[in-house]
């Protein structure tokens, strides 16, 4: 009897065989939608197995990033010199065998960084400490997928590794909406015109899934890769920046190169941020630790107290799309059932100490004063 993995391989190779057009865009879409399926079957019979995956790390901080990378790129001095911590390091492979964290503070926040193993190809399957690895990164805020300039290819390695461990990079959610229905079939509507799927794939992959009967309404062009996420619903979307260590060696052509060889990867697709340093020379540090900071999509909301001067020197670190709802509960589990109404001075309000309700959408450097009942 077949394997799991045979049949899997064997769509796999069927899939590899086919070319992509209109004509068989239904056939590829279907095997995919059978891979997803066998996936979740193989999945949930090792349920009862090992358990515990993942590193014992406390999530601390207002954030928390992950260093992905194959052994050697320099990951351990890089956590050392944008933190606080003391991650060992040497010229060989392996050195970290357990997670080293280190809190890097920028524009008032704190965001923890994790040190993990490298990984290499398999990781995903479990080789080496890869399944531990990849636990560590479904719970992380942001991943740096890092490489040296001698290994510049292992990124796209990297970013299959985590897409076979369902961890999509640089991607949304698909905007769709699936309402099941005892009855009626299935009935689909889209908002935009699509243009990798047409309705009989739709209904194929649906029924694969075990769908028969539902409404789903599709608001974006999606492909059925992206269907399949949404079907399965296990997905994690992280945002991620490429860094490549060691560019101190090269000389101004060499760097013309690697960028150039940076583009040509899969992972720029993404349009992740590339950022080249020499974590040994200290080269390019500054713009990574503000990109790391922009890719969290963090911004700074200050307090003010009725009557007095607002405390400019200790912002309170807030996601880019909070309301003062969300301030309110990070100050205390009381303010929101007896918050009144919220002043607000800054690029959110109109004019300074605007009056707002709890679901007002906050912007980076707002001050905000809570009135409560």
């Amino acid at each position: 009897m077949p394997s799991y993995e045979e049949d899997i391989r064997s769509l796999q190779e069927e899939i590899s065989k086919t070319q992509y057009n209109k004509a068989t865009q239904h056939h590829i879409g279907l095997l995919k939608a059978k891979i997803a399926r066998i996936r979740e079957k193989a999945a949930a019979r090792s349920k009862g197995g090992k358990k515990g995956e993942g590193f014992s790390v406390r999530r601390t901080g207002d954030a928390t990033v992950i260093l992905v990378g194959f052994p050697s790129v320099g990951k351990s001095t890089l956590l050392n010199r944008i933190t606080n911590a003391e991650s060992k390091t040497a010229a060989y492979a392996f050195t970290t065998l357990t997670c080293i964290p280190g809190m890097l503070d920028y524009n008032g926040a704190k965001i923890q960084i994790l040190d993990v193993p490298g990984i290499l190809k398999g990781a995903a399957s479990g080789l080496g400490r890869g399944k531990e690895v990849i636990a560590v990164a479904r719970n992380a805020d942001l991943a740096i997928i890092m490489a040296d300039i001698f290994t510049v290819s292992h990124v796209d390695v990297l970013k299959r590794e985590l897409e076979e461990a369902d961890i999509r990079l640089n991607q949304q959610p698909p905007d769709i909406t699936l309402t099941r229905k005892e009855r009626g079939g299935l009935s689909i509507a889209t908002t935009v015109k699509l243009t990798k799927l047409d309705h009989e794939t739709i209904k194929s992959i649906l029924n694969e899934f075990r769908i028969v009967s539902a409404d789903i309404v599709i608001r974006q062009d999606i492909d059925a890769d992206q269907l399949i996420d949404f079907l399965e619903g296990n997905r994690k979307y992280l945002p991620a920046i490429v860094v490549v260590n060691k560019v101190d060696a090269l000389t101004p052509e060499g760097l013309k190169q690697l960028e150039a060889q940076l583009q040509a990867t899969e992972i720029a697709k993404t349009r992740a941020k590339q950022i080249l340093i020499s974590a040994e020379k200290n080269v390019n540090l500054e713009r990574l630790k503000e990109e790391i900071y922009n890719n969290l999509s963090l911004m700074r909301v200050y307090l003010k107290e009725v009557g007095r001067k607002p405390d400019m020197e200790k912002p309170l670190i807030m996601r880019n799309t909070d309301t003062v709802k969300q301030v309110c509960e990070k100050l205390h589990r009381d303010f929101v059932a007896k918050f009144k109404f919220a002043k607000v001075w800054g690029k959110s309000a109109k004019f300074p100490g605007q009056k707002f309700k709890i679901d007002h959408k906050l912007a980076d450097r707002d001050v905000v004063e809570i009135h409560l009942r």
